[in-house]
C-alpha cells in the first residue's frame, strides 16, 4: 500500500517507490501548491495522474533523460528551423509564412494546449488543479514555456520547470507538423547555451527516443541533479538559435 500524504508529510524516500504493480509510483495525496511542486521537483518526484484518481506522486527507474548535447535534429526538422530562423531574424516571410519564437508569453496557454484532446487519444492528464499548480510556479519564476507562433497564432509550444540548472520537461503540444519540435529545438538550444546539460523527459516514448533521449538509472539521475539544482538559476530566458548561422 502506497503511503498518503497530508499538506505537511514529507515524501518517502524515492528508494520506497513501487517496482512491480505500478513501477515508479511512490505515494499518493498532499496538493499541487508551488512548495509541494518544487520539494517535489528536488527530490526527482513528479506527479503524474487521471482524472478522479487522488494526486499520484512518481519517481521511475530507470528515467528518461535528454543530454542537451545530444538532442537529434533530423534533416526533415533542419529544414523547417532553417526557415523558421530565416523568418524569426529576417522579420519577413519562412516560405510564404511568419514564424516567430517566444518564451513565457502564454504559459497557460501552452499550458492549456497540451491539455487538449489529442488525435489518437483523449486529453492528457493535465487539470485545472495542475494548471493553477504550475501557474504558480509560474509567477514565481520556475516554469517556462517554449512557444511557435504562426502568422500570430500559438501553433505549437512546450513547457516544464527549472531549478538551478536542472530543466524538467512536462509536455508538448502541436497545431501544425513540427511545431512541437521546433518548440523543443529552441528551448534546448537555450539551456545548452545556459550551462544545462539535462532535461528530464520523466517515462520513456519512442519519440523522445527520436529526439535523442535515452533511459539512465534513476540513481545516476538523482546523482547529476542534486548538484544541477545548488547551481544559480539560468536566465534571463531569450531564444537561441537552434542551428548554426
Amino acid at each position: 500500500m502506497i503511503p498518503w500524504l497530508e499538506s505537511d508529510t514529507p515524501f518517502p524516500d524515492v528508494s520506497k517507490a513501487l517496482t512491480v504493480e505500478a513501477p515508479g509510483l511512490l505515494a499518493a495525496g498532499a496538493d499541487l501548491s508551488p512548495q509541494r511542486l518544487l520539494l517535489a521537483y528536488q527530490n526527482g518526484i513528479f506527479p503524474w495522474f487521471s482524472e478522479g484518481q487522488p494526486i499520484l506522486w512518481w519517481s521511475t527507474d530507470p528515467r528518461m533523460v535528454l543530454y542537451t548535447d545530444r538532442f537529434k535534429i533530423s534533416a526533415s526538422l533542419a529544414k523547417t528551423l532553417r526557415k523558421v530562423e530565416r523568418s524569426r531574424r529576417e522579420g519577413g516571410p519562412g516560405g510564404d509564412r511568419q514564424w516567430e519564437v517566444r518564451f513565457d508569453s502564454a504559459f497557460e496557454d501552452v499550458m492549456r494546449a497540451c491539455a487538449a484532446p489529442r488525435k489518437d487519444g483523449p486529453g492528457t492528464w493535465i487539470s485545472d488543479d495542475i494548471i493553477a499548480g504550475y501557474g504558480g510556479l509560474h509567477a514565481l519564476g520556475y516554469a517556462h514555456s517554449a512557444e511557435v507562433w504562426l502568422d500570430g497564432e500559438l501553433v505549437g509550444g512546450a513547457y516544464g520547470v527549472c531549478i538551478g540548472r536542472m530543466f524538467y520537461g512536462e509536455s508538448m503540444f502541436a497545431r501544425v507538423s513540427d511545431a512541437s519540435k521546433v518548440a523543443l529545438a529552441y528551448l534546448v538550444a537555450f539551456l545548452r547555451e545556459q550551462g544545462v546539460r539535462m532535461v528530464d523527459c520523466q517515462q520513456e516514448t519512442s519519440h523522445l527516443a527520436s529526439l535523442g533521449a535515452a533511459p539512465i538509472a534513476r540513481s545516476q539521475f538523482l546523482e547529476h541533479l542534486r548538484g544541477a539544482i545548488r547551481e544559480p538559476a539560468i536566465g534571463p530566458w531569450k531564444v537561441v538559435a537552434p542551428l548554426p548561422a
